[in-house]
């Protein structure tokens, strides 16, 4: 039997709150197999692809992003939590299911008509995600491509983003929340 990414994944239960399925990736960022299998399937769907950069979602979108960057021999931007970043920023703000948060990325980071590839562990709502998308077309670059490690189909991000005309990409999913 062969393992898949999926298989490196530990679920949580009850966190951070009852009757949620927590999708922990730091078990599969801890193996050196399970770590290089999951940056080697994000980055297959581009690879030949002119890639100028790769945009990572904070946090963990920025360990999988760097990584992938690295593969593809291009540079990686953060997107970051409102105030992370020390220079001139441009901001979005996008809902939570508990609220509203607001996500940066620096003004200088990204040049008209850049292609870039967008990265993160997870696709719940999208919402993150489709911040991170309006950040990078704000500055004149394409988005190529959005990819993750888990879906979570459920919570209808795919189809969120693929609305928005994007190409999503996912090593695997999960039911629930």
């Amino acid at each position: 039997m062969s393992v898949s990414v999926r298989d490196y994944i530990r679920t949580i239960v009850d966190f951070p709150k009852d009757g949620i399925l927590f999708r922990d990736v730091t078990t599969l960022f801890a193996d050196a197999r399970g770590f290089r299998m999951a940056v080697d399937q994000l980055l297959h769907p581009y690879a030949g692809q002119r890639i100028d950069k790769v945009v990572g979602l904070e946090a963990r979108g920025f360990i999988l992003g760097g990584a992938v960057a690295h593969q593809l021999g291009t540079g990686f931007v953060p997107v970051r939590k409102k105030g992370k970043l020390p220079g001139t920023t441009i901001a979005q703000d996008y809902t939570l299911e508990y609220g509203e948060a607001v996500v940066e990325v620096h003004d200088d980071a990204l040049a008209p008509g850049q292609r870039v590839l967008l990265v993160d562990d997870l696709l719940a709502t999208g919402g993150t995600a489709e911040a991170g998308i309006r950040l990078i077309e704000r500055l004149g670059a394409e988005v190529v491509g959005c990819a993750f490690v888990v879906d979570l189909p459920d919570l209808g991000g795919r189809k969120r983003l693929e609305a928005l005309g994007m190409d999503v990409h996912a090593l695997c999913d999960f039911d629930g929340h």
